[in-house]
């Protein structure tokens, strides 16, 4: 199994992101659009894991206490090299700090961090072609400057399965942690 560690998005989130990214799509953009149901702020991608390990996480992610984390998206954007298009998420101290307990937690596992510095984001599209550079140009043509968006308070992280699927990723939540009150 495929795993990744992620929050949620509020409802009013997905409906803010939802108008912005159906303004912004046009027919045969060489573009994959990410479906709405997929959207999440990643905190730690574990990758393809056995039932002893998934085990493991599951009870390691169970034990982590955090409070609710503020959510604050940024603005649109691009990771070029990559051919990906997104939201920004401000990496705020409680938001890396959860990421970073995660990122513990699951080491105890055998699950190893990435080395490059913590960047939270929400995927909204990827290139579907080796030539990416056309297809986000024509995109970046069209986003609006200065597009901000809705903030939220997250109250659970999920432990997600990802499950590739010739229109798409499909991810099934495999454990819920609430965020209640920090010790």
């Amino acid at each position: 199994m495929r795993l990744f560690v992620g929050l949620p998005l509020a409802s009013e989130v997905l409906k803010e992101l939802s108008e912005a990214v159906a303004r912004l799509k046009v027919p045969h953009d060489g573009l994959r659009w990410a479906a709405p149901e997929t959207w999440h702020i990643t905190l730690q991608f574990l990758g393809n894991t056995d039932q002893k390990h998934f085990d493991c996480a599951l009870a390691r992610l169970a034990e982590i206490h955090a409070g609710p984390v503020q959510v604050q998206l940024g603005a649109l954007g691009f990771f070029d090299r990559a051919g990906v298009f997104f939201v920004d998420v401000v990496p705020s101290a409680d938001l890396v700090g959860l990421a970073g307990k995660v990122a513990a937690a699951t080491g105890k596992c055998g699950f190893v961090s990435e080395s490059r510095a913590y960047h939270p984001h929400i995927t909204l599209a990827r290139a579907k072609s080796e030539e990416r550079i056309r297809p986000l140009k024509a995109l970046q043509d069209r986003v609006p400057q200065g597009r901000r968006f809705t903030g939220f308070t997250a109250t659970e992280f999920l432990l997600y399965e990802s499950h590739t699927m010739p229109e798409g990723a499909k991810y099934d939540v495999r454990g819920r942690f609430a965020l209640g009150a920090a010790d």
